[in-house]
C-alpha cells in the first residue's frame, strides 16, 4: 500500500503544477462465482467465489502532447512478484501537434494483432489456449504513424519478450491498425525471442465488422519457429459474435481453435501436440439504462480436444461463471488555464 500511496501523491503533485492537465482516477472491480469441472469431476481449487479483479486506473494529459496511462492490479501481486510486475501498463506517450506521430515508452501491451488478444482482461470470461498463456504486458518503446486520412496507423515496437525468464530476450513487432467505418483491422508481424538469438515468428490478423447491433470478430494467427514458413501447422483461430438486445442486454457466442502439430519447442503458449477447441456463450446485463459501469454476467464454455498437462485448457473441461463488474470514477481534475 505504501507504493500505491506514493504513486497517488505524485500524481496529485503533477496535477497541481501542470497548466494543461487532466487527471482521471478510477477503480474497477469484478467478483465471480465459478464452477469448473473436467468430464463431470469438479475442480475444487478453481471453483467457488473469486475476486477476479481490483484495478486502479489512472490517466491524464500533462500538456504539450504528453499523456500518461497507468493500470494497477491490486489483487495480483504476491510474494514472488514485485509491485511493478502487477501493473498492467504504465507508460508516457508524446503525440506531435498534427497528431501524425506518437512515441511511447514504459510498460505497454505487446503489439500482437487480433481482437481477442486486444480485449481488456476484466471484460473477458474465457480465452483461447494462446491468449490464456501469453504475457502481453512488457517494458518497451514504440512509435506510431497515422496517415493523413486518420483511418490507418502503423506501429513499430521493441519490448521485452513475453518469454523472458532470467535472460535478456526481446520482441520486435510491426502492427497495422485500420479503422474504416464499420470495418476494423489489427494486423501484426512479430519476432519474439524464446531463447537468446532464437525466435518464434507470428502473423496475426484480426478483423472486426459492425452491423448495427451486431459485432463480428474473426482472428487468425500463424506461428513458426526456426525460420520455417509453413502455414496452418501451428496456428490459432478465434471467432466471436456480440448482439446488443435493447439497452440492457448483450448476448455473446465465441469459439476458439488452437493447434500445434510441429512437435518443435519454442512456442510457450500452445505446446507441441495440442489441438483444442473451446466453445462458449455469455449473457451480459446492464441494469442502469444508458450506462455500462455496472454489469452482471453469466458465462459458459466447454473445451474438447487433445494436448498435455502443460495446457491451460483441458479436454472435456467445462466452466460455468456468474459475476458482477463495476467501474467507479473516483476523481477527475482539470486545472484552470492561465490567461
Amino acid at each position: 500500500m505504501k507504493h500505491l500511496c506514493t504513486i497517488i501523491l505524485l500524481l496529485f503533485a503533477t496535477a497541481a503544477s501542470a497548466q494543461e492537465e487532466l487527471l482521471q482516477l478510477g477503480l474497477e472491480a469484478r467478483v465471480d462465482y465459478t464452477r469448473q469441472s473436467i468430464d463431470g469431476d469438479a475442480i475444487h481449487d478453481a471453483s467457488g467465489f473469486k475476486g477476479r479483479f481490483i484495478n486502479l486506473v489512472v490517466n491524464g494529459d500533462l500538456g504539450h502532447g504528453f499523456r500518461y496511462a497507468y493500470r494497477q492490479r491490486l489483487n495480483k501481486a504476491n510474494k514472488d512478484q514485485s509491485f511493478f510486475d502487477a501493473a498492467d501498463h504504465l507508460y508516457l506517450s508524446y503525440t506531435t501537434p498534427n497528431n501524425r506521430w506518437a512515441l511511447t515508452a514504459g510498460k505497454q501491451v505487446v503489439a500482437v494483432g487480433g481482437f481477442e488478444y486486444d480485449s481488456t482482461p476484466i471484460d473477458a470470461y474465457f480465452y483461447s489456449e494462446y491468449c490464456s498463456n501469453i504475457g502481453c504486458y512488457q517494458l518497451g518503446v514504440s512509435a506510431m504513424h497515422t496517415l493523413k486520412s486518420g483511418h490507418d496507423s502503423f506501429l513499430a515496437q521493441v519490448t521485452e519478450s513475453p518469454f523472458r525468464t532470467d535472460e535478456e530476450l526481446f520482441a520486435y513487432n510491426l502492427m497495422w491498425i485500420g479503422n474504416h467505418g464499420d470495418f476494423h483491422t489489427l494486423y501484426s508481424l512479430n519476432a519474439m525471442e524464446h531463447l537468446p538469438g532464437e525466435f518464434i515468428y507470428y502473423i496475426a490478423l484480426g478483423h472486426r465488422l459492425r452491423l448495427g447491433r451486431v459485432t463480428l470478430d474473426l482472428d487468425f494467427m500463424n506461428r513458426a519457429t526456426d525460420q520455417q514458413t509453413f502455414f496452418f501447422r501451428n496456428c490459432s483461430v478465434m471467432g466471436q459474435v456480440k448482439v446488443d438486445v435493447g439497452s440492457y442486454v448483450q448476448l455473446q457466442a465465441k469459439a476458439t481453435y488452437d493447434v500445434n502439430r510441429t512437435m518443435r519447442m519454442g512456442d510457450h503458449c500452445v505446446a507441441p501436440g495440442t489441438e483444442l477447441t473451446r466453445l462458449g456463450a455469455v449473457v451480459e446485463v446492464y441494469p442502469i439504462k444508458g450506462k455500462r459501469n455496472v454489469r452482471l454476467h453469466a458465462a459458459y464454455c466447454y473445451t474438447l480436444g487433445s494436448g498435455s498437462e502443460l495446457n491451460t485448457l483441458q479436454d472435456k473441461q467445462s466452466i460455468v461463471d456468474f459475476g458482477l463488474t463495476w467501474r467507479m470514477n473516483l476523481l477527475s481534475f482539470t486545472p484552470n488555464k492561465r490567461k
